[in-house]
């Protein structure tokens, strides 16, 4: 059986794959000024002519595409940026649409609708045609055959998948590469561990705030997760699964790898976790051009961090250009992994949304960094809080760390916990442990950053 699901854009030379990427996004600019008023529009006003683009310095100049316009695009039908606020006659004819001006093709031709949850704002609509249904499948079992899914595999899906991408992808994608797929969705928590007890499901995707909490339901049934036949654990939503004090947590709770995948409903799934050696995200950059740039737009060298901006070079029904995806990475080469894949990685996985990391007495604060040295303490609980809030007196913030301890020696472990922040994050940490249980259990993605300060910008 095949080691990678598609071998000839998996391993193809650097020069081949970027020669590969210009002519897929000049392709993709062609198509996008063809068939989207709003773009078009963008486009002109920034004079590129897509038939011209034959490098990636012409892509740079290219206009990123924000979260902001599309939604501006979606509810009104146009692109206001430049401050018009008058429709196209083909906005006109395109408003009975919940998509706004953002088609690319005729309302018929839509097959599937998804949206975002909406948790930055106004949700955005994503209209996907059959082709794209197709392309979303294929993104994904390039995710899942590189993390060892096979046909002889019984997949659970432990979600109401609603109107949310990533699990209706996911679940096709299991059935394309011939896995069986459990559906889990409409159980509690300790009904979802005892069907896949009894069922033997081999793998479940979940986030990692789930997949915690799942195991900790687990134990409470009587049920050791790690004697249950899970061997895989594929995660996406939040940044955990590349985070190593999460990743080990969970490996050690379930006696099972633990995959990581990245992606988003604008995008796609443009990154995953394989099974080499490697602590981080392959970029799929046979689907996707991903560029990671600084906060000037520039090219962030290896071993740098930036922020991504990701061009799907296959997305039909409502196509994007240089979407800033807002994820923070650090970029590394194909060499950093042994599993002989030409892709780039982000090292260390998605390290955040621009959105997470935040500035807390002249400090840039990262999440994930407090979440490793939690998840990596033995005597605290799976969850915790970060409360920043303003000091009384002095003119400072004040972080609070709140979580549960699992020891009777309260005031070791918060005098460990401070020390290992200070070392991580160049933070000084009020901490605060409360009894087992107090804090309550995420079913999903957990917004653990409580920002209470007034005055902070």
């Amino acid at each position: 059986m095949a080691e990678l699901w598609n071998p000839l854009l998996e391993r193809m030379p650097r020069d081949r794959l970027e020669r590969r990427q210009i002519r897929k996004f000049r392709e993709q600019a062609v198509y996008v000024y063809e068939n989207v008023p709003v773009f078009r529009r963008k486009l002109d006003r920034a004079g590129i002519v897509p038939e011209e683009i034959d490098s990636f310095e012409d892509i740079r100049a290219v206009p990123t595409t924000t979260k902001d316009e599309l939604r501006r695009a979606q509810e009104t039908g146009a692109d206001d940026s430049d401050g018009s606020s008058g429709r196209t006659e083909r906005a006109t004819e395109t408003r009975s649409t919940p998509y706004g001006e953002l088609l690319a093709v005729e309302p018929e031709a839509v097959r599937e609708y998804h949206q975002t949850s909406g948790t930055s704002g106004t949700p955005l609509r994503q209209a996907d045609s059959g082709r794209d249904w197709e392309w979303w499948s294929d993104c994904w079992a390039t995710v899942l055959w590189s993390q060892g899914i096979r046909p002889d595999d019984r997949v659970f899906f432990p979600f109401s998948y609603n109107v949310f991408v990533a699990f209706w992808a996911a679940h096709y994608a299991c059935e394309r590469i011939g896995a069986e797929v459990v559906p889990g969705g409409n159980l509690s928590s300790a009904e979802r561990v005892q069907l896949m007890d009894d069922l033997e499901a081999t793998v479940f995707m979940t986030t990692p705030t789930y997949a915690l909490r799942l195991g900790e339901v687990a134990e409470q049934e009587g049920i050791d997760p790690a004697a249950t036949s899970i061997e895989r654990i594929v995660c996406a939503g939040e940044p955990g699964a590349s985070v190593p004090g999460t990743k080990a947590k969970l490996e050690e709770r379930w006696g099972a790898t633990v995959h990581d995948h990245a992606g988003a409903t604008e995008t796609g799934a443009w990154g995953y976790s394989c099974e080499g050696d490697s602590l981080g995200l392959h970029f799929n950059e046979a689907q996707f051009l991903i560029e990671v740039v600084d906060d000037d737009g520039d090219p962030v060298e290896p071993g740098e961090t930036g922020t991504l901006i990701v061009t799907p070079l296959d997305r039909h029904a409502q196509p994007y250009l240089r979407f800033e995806q807002r994820d923070r990475v650090r970029l590394e080469e194909p060499s950093a992994c042994d599993c002989g894949r030409t892709f780039r990685l982000a090292d260390g996985g998605v390290l955040g949304r621009d959105d997470d990391f935040t500035t807390v007495n002249g400090v840039l604060l990262s999440p994930t960094a407090v979440e490793d040295v939690v998840r990596q303490h033995d005597d605290v609980a799976d969850e915790y809080k970060i409360v920043i809030d303003e000091h009384d007196e002095k003119e400072s913030d004040v972080v609070t760390l709140i979580s549960e301890a699992k020891t009777q020696d309260v005031e070791t472990t918060r005098t460990e916990l401070r020390h290992r922040l200070k070392q991580a994050c160049g933070l000084s940490f009020r901490i605060t442990l409360r009894e087992q249980g107090a804090l309550e259990r995420p079913e999903l993605k957990a917004d653990r950053v409580v920002d209470q300060r007034v005055n902070h910008v």
